[in-house]
């Protein structure tokens, strides 16, 4: 029996080590984020990381951020403590900042470690041409650059440039 754990441990740290050297390790995110730090992260496909929406549900069923999570806030920590890993990058977005900085530090207190507050929401992330989804959403018609790799990138360099 200990062989065997031996060699599954074995097997592990040897991932571990391959893997370690291919993907570098993350920096630590801010505690307050842009929305074009997450568009960027989820543009160049990063992993490990939740993106939590904390409005009522109403309000995510209408329109979110893409991939956004529901946790609303009173019921926020009861679901992510056996959900989330404490270690996880965790951006959170709310009705408005107030709302936001709440839920960040409900998190925080609760133990999660790497959790930034998405300073502007979800009307930040729509004023740089983040994708959304939503039942409000699906009836917005697709930009011109929905389709197009080159109109993407330019629209990314574009959106780079603009203050929210």
């Amino acid at each position: 029996m200990e062989s065997a754990k031996n060699t599954v441990e074995s097997a592990k740290n040897t991932v571990d080590n391959l893997v370690g050297g291919v993907i570098p390790p993350q920096p630590p995110i801010d505690p307050q984020s842009n929305v074009h730090v997450l568009k960027s992260r989820l543009e160049w496909g990063e992993p490990a990381f939740t993106i939590l929406d904390v409005r009522d549900r109403d309000a995510y069923n209408l329109g979110r951020i893409m991939g956004a999570m529901p946790y609303p806030i009173d019921e926020l920590v009861d679901r992510a403590v056996p959900s989330l890993a404490k270690s996880r990058d965790i951006y959170v977005y709310g009705q408005n900042d107030e709302e936001t900085a709440q839920a960040a530090q409900l998190l925080r207190s609760a133990g999660f470690e790497h959790v930034s507050e998405l300073k502007g929401g979800l009307a930040a992330w729509k004023a740089v041409g983040g994708p959304t989804e939503g039942t409000i959403e699906s009836r917005t018609p697709a930009g011109a650059d929905d389709y197009n790799v080159v109109d993407r990138l330019k629209n990314h360099a574009e959106t780079q440039q603009k203050d929210v």
